[in-house]
């Protein structure tokens, strides 16, 4: 896990070495100075870091720190065993990671990946997980900031809409995207992060031409 971890974060870090200095510093996992990676175990297991504080490791929990460039974090190991509610989440078929964060209280993350029961952690898995999160933070951060200024009467819903496609909150996504185009633009049914923002920006554009 350690090295899983390590490897997606170099891969993150050289996707983004191209990218100028004010660009890479708005992305999530470099503007904070330490953020939290949890690896927790259901049926899935679920990695995703957090800027939230949480209580200093007790009992049989176990941190590890360490640092890579300008990322710095700190893992942390979750099960049933160190979080009894986590063994009530049922994941049957799909992962459920709105759960997981809930049984952990955790409610702001900047990334969530799930992965199969017996699917790979190894560097070649890695890597595809961190160069496709900066490419995803990346985008997004252009397209948000394109909209903003579309829209800059309602520059603070823009940026609650970015905070949420952030935090992978995809109810509160589509309705910020509703209120800046109306809900009548966005395709009924959508609701993959990067179409719905795609699909506000393109809009957008089109009323201001």
């Amino acid at each position: 896990m350690t090295a899983y971890v390590r490897a997606m974060h170099k891969a993150y870090l050289d996707a983004t070495e191209p990218m100028t200095l004010g660009d890479r510093a708005r992305l999530p996992l470099l503007a904070p100075d330490r953020f939290i990676v949890a690896a927790i175990g259901t049926r899935y297991l679920h990695v995703l870091g957090t800027t939230e504080p949480l209580p200093a490791p007790t009992g049989q929990e176990v941190q590890l720190n360490d640092s890579l460039g300008d990322l710095r974090w700190s893992l942390r190991f979750f099960d049933p065993l160190i979080a009894p509610q986590l063994g009530l989440i049922d994941e049957p078929e799909r992962p459920e990671p709105l759960q997981v964060r809930e049984a952990l209280g955790i409610r702001s993350v900047v990334y969530h990946l799930s992965v199969r029961p017996g699917g790979g952690l190894t560097p070649h898995h890695a890597q595809h997980a961190g160069t496709g999160l900066a490419h995803s933070h990346a985008a997004a951060d252009r397209d948000f900031a394109s909209i903003a200024a579309l829209v800059s009467t309602k520059v603070p819903l823009v940026r609650e809409m970015q905070s949420a496609h952030i935090n992978q909150l995809a109810t509160a996504h589509l309705l910020l995207a509703h209120a800046l185009v109306g809900a009548d633009v966005i395709t009924a049914g959508a609701t993959d992060f990067d179409e719905v923002r795609r699909q506000t920006l393109s809009a957008l554009r089109s009323t201001a031409s």
